[in-house]
């Protein structure tokens, strides 16, 4: 299977890894590491180097309990980071769900739009100046796409969690999303295809519970889990996910070709 992008035809032969770039003071892992211009681009430069298929660039942290940051904040911290990131020879996604801003992105050369609210946001209220992800999209030649689910929004995702079996919700709710795309035309032969998955367990706090669960989530650092992180992304990719979104890309890397030369 092959992923079409703006500008690259990615093989999903073998598991992509997405390297993670926060350009942002609050993200839950790594906030603030990143967050000038030239910070980010090394960042991104480094990435490459230890294996990084593509880059995921975001300039808004939507970590549970996070606030929304303004359209011309985002723009300021995503757009100079971008227009070197798209030289670096690698596809280039921008994590973001402001229909603006994906518009600024793709006239830029981005190559993906990874949007947390399946292109469901909608700027400018109803009416004729409406915009949403999905219109912004659909209207681009060959944009690649990635849909997430998300419950509720960042403030409170966490505040009722989702009940019952959620695995058919989330399904159910990821089908929807790309059956309504598909309507507007995206891609309709790729997706005639199946769809890929990403799968973005990179220090989530989920981990952590899971590796302690009779504590906190909170007493396991975001950068003490890589372990865990490993762990889920090669379940992951053994289990068919087609991208991995990363925050260690070397360690990953590296544990992908130990399972490659295992099978």
């Amino acid at each position: 299977m092959y992923w079409q992008t703006s500008r690259y035809q990615i093989d999903l032969t073998r598991p992509k890894v997405m390297g993670i770039v926060n350009v942002t003071p609050d993200s839950f892992s790594d906030g603030g590491q990143h967050g000038s211009t030239l910070a980010a681009l090394r960042h991104c430069e480094q990435l490459i180097r230890d294996g990084a298929d593509i880059l995921d660039i975001g300039g808004e942290s939507t970590r549970p309990g996070a606030t929304p940051v303004s359209l011309d904040d985002e723009l300021a911290r995503v757009i100079p980071v971008l227009r070197d990131a798209t030289q670096l020879g690698v596809p280039v996604s921008v994590d973001t769900y402001k229909p603006r801003l994906m518009q600024a992105v793709l006239e830029l050369g981005a190559d993906i739009i990874n949007d947390i609210w399946a292109l469901r946001w909608q700027e400018g209220g109803a009416g004729a100046h409406s915009l949403r992800g999905r219109e912004v999209v659909a209207a681009h030649p060959c944009c690649g796409v990635c849909l997430m689910h998300m419950h509720r929004e960042p403030r409170t995702m966490q505040v009722t969690p989702m009940q019952g079996d959620v695995v058919p919700q989330v399904r159910a709710f990821l089908e929807q999303s790309a059956d309504a795309l598909e309507a507007l035309g995206r891609q309709a032969d790729l997706l005639q295809a199946g769809y890929p998955v990403l799968a973005g367990w990179s220090r989530k706090s989920s981990l952590a519970g899971m590796v302690s669960p009779a504590t906190p989530a909170a007493s396991l650092s975001a950068s003490e889990r890589l372990a865990p992180s490993l762990a889920a992304a090669l379940l992951a990719a053994e289990r068919g996910a087609s991208v991995l979104r990363v925050h260690d890309v070397k360690e990953t890397v590296q544990a992908l070709r130990v399972l490659e030369a295992i099978r």
